[in-house]
């Protein structure tokens, strides 16, 4: 039964694992669970051919112990899968409303075509590769950026407050191309979820309503939990009221609240709320 205690042991280990490490995805733990539910029915057909489990060799009743512990693997199972559906399913709806809000802002912008989109980005992005191997061309700093732990690469840091210096200067032109550079150049980095900030910001005092609030969704839909995510999504439901589409912006305000609770973009979003008289 040691062989018994310790699979039961492994077998909680991924539940917790995942709870440590976000890295882990859901799919790495049923793939784990499958694994130990193949070899769990393997110790149980070795056990009952034995004929442990009948002259208590094993310690006991063994076929109960193992009946209770493959019981929780099942209920493990089943939960986990219940996580991923769940989990897909808000994923799913929430990149429809994105694709909805990109087609809406489109046909707000002269001269762009909604039939020249291309595919939404899945909410939230993809998951984060891992860094490619040294080619003697392209290295990174090791220094620690607080956002995740991720490195910057060489230059990213002083683009960055090249773009966002002359954005305090005044030149929004100069601004937004620069932050455009920015997160073409960098996409994905610590940085970029508040480049695409920080250039609708620019837009938006350039007059640029509707490239504005395009500007806000990528930094929002890039990271929904990043620091700078509840003021892009505030920002966003702004423009939208901004550009006459006050039902779309209302739902999106409402977010703002339901999102990030007790935040300042929360109370910000409760004002402008009331200012395009939200229902």
């Amino acid at each position: 039964m040691k062989r018994l205690c310790l699979l039961f042991v492994l077998m909680l280990g991924p539940v917790g694992a995942y709870a440590q490490d976000r890295a882990q995805t859901l799919a790495d733990i049923r793939a784990e669970l499958a694994s130990l539910a193949a070899e769990f029915n393997a110790l149980k057909a070795e056990l009952v051919a034995s004929g442990s489990a009948a002259n208590g060799a094993a310690g006991g009743d063994a076929l109960t112990r193992m009946d209770t512990i493959e019981a929780e693997l099942s209920r493990l199972t089943a939960r986990t899968e219940e996580v991923e559906l769940k989990l897909n399913r808000v994923v799913a709806d929430g990149t429809n409303r994105l694709g909805d809000i990109e087609f809406r802002l489109c046909e707000a912008t002269e001269g762009c075509d909604p039939m020249t989109l291309g595919e939404t980005s899945v909410l939230g992005g993809d998951a984060v590769a891992p860094p490619p191997p040294a080619t003697g061309t392209e290295t990174a700093v090791g220094t620690d950026t607080g956002v995740g732990g991720a490195e910057m690469a060489v230059g990213e840091q002083e683009d960055f407050n090249r773009a966002r210096e002359v954005l305090g200067t005044g030149d929004f032109r100069g601004a937004e191309a620069l932050f455009a550079t920015f997160t073409q150049s960098y996409p994905g980095g610590p940085l970029t979820q508040e480049a695409h900030y920080l250039r609708g910001e620019a837009l938006t005092n350039l007059g640029e309503t509707s490239n504005a609030a395009r500007s806000y969704l990528e930094a929002f839909s890039g990271n929904p939990e990043g620091p700078f995510a509840p003021d892009a999504l505030l920002k966003l439901g702004e423009a939208l009221g901004a550009l006459g589409q006050v039902q779309e912006a209302c739902v999106t305000l409402a977010e703002v609240g339901t999102r990030y609770p007790g935040s300042m973009a929360a109370t910000q979003s409760g004002v402008a709320m009331q200012g395009f008289q939200c229902q």
